[in-house]
């Protein structure tokens, strides 16, 4: 179980980390760079993908075609987790070492792309939001929150999907 946790959780991780240091540069490069939420949740989901075949290789290969759902689900969010603190890790080291003023960049990004009628609320909203920033443990949750949720609906998901009782066999 550990071992399929471990590539899982780092085959995500390492394309979230790649997902995430090409979109930070994208916006570096191109002050008018229009990125799409929905694409981006879409991707994670699909990503997070994997967190189904890697419960279902475990129950398959280590447990005789059987899993439950609380075992189907520890696993898939273990998974989701070591892929998560992976992308968590590595923002750490490029926020603070290669991108310390992403906070300003994104400022202006947000600022730019919101109607005018909102441009003195969000100009509040995003000093608030950079006061917070300053903070390393609001840095490491709120980068938690931008994918451990998604890589949690998808573990339930595929433990709801995947969980199979012996006695299940005998009735098919």
């Amino acid at each position: 179980m550990k071992r399929n946790i471990w590539l899982f959780g780092s085959i995500i991780g390492g394309i979230l980390c790649t997902n995430m240091i090409v979109m930070v540069n994208m916006m570096y490069s191109d002050t008018h760079f229009k990125g799409n939420d929905v694409v981006g949740y879409a991707a994670m989901i699909i990503l997070f993908s994997l967190i189904f075949f890697g419960v279902k290789n475990h129950r398959d290969k280590q447990l005789g075609g059987y899993i439950s759902f609380g075992k189907a689900f520890k696993m898939g969010s273990l998974i989701a987790l070591v892929g998560a603190t992976l992308y968590v890790v590595v923002w750490l080291f490029y926020y603070y070492l290669f991108v310390p003023d992403f906070i300003d960049v994104y400022t202006d990004y947000v600022l730019t792309t919101c109607a005018p009628e909102d441009i003195e609320t969000k100009t509040a909203q995003m000093a608030d939001f950079k006061e917070m920033y300053k903070n390393p443990l609001f840095v490491i949750l709120i980068t938690y929150s931008e994918v451990l949720p998604v890589g949690l609906v998808v573990a339930l998901v595929s433990a709801l999907l995947l969980k199979r009782k012996q006695f299940e066999k005998s009735l098919s």
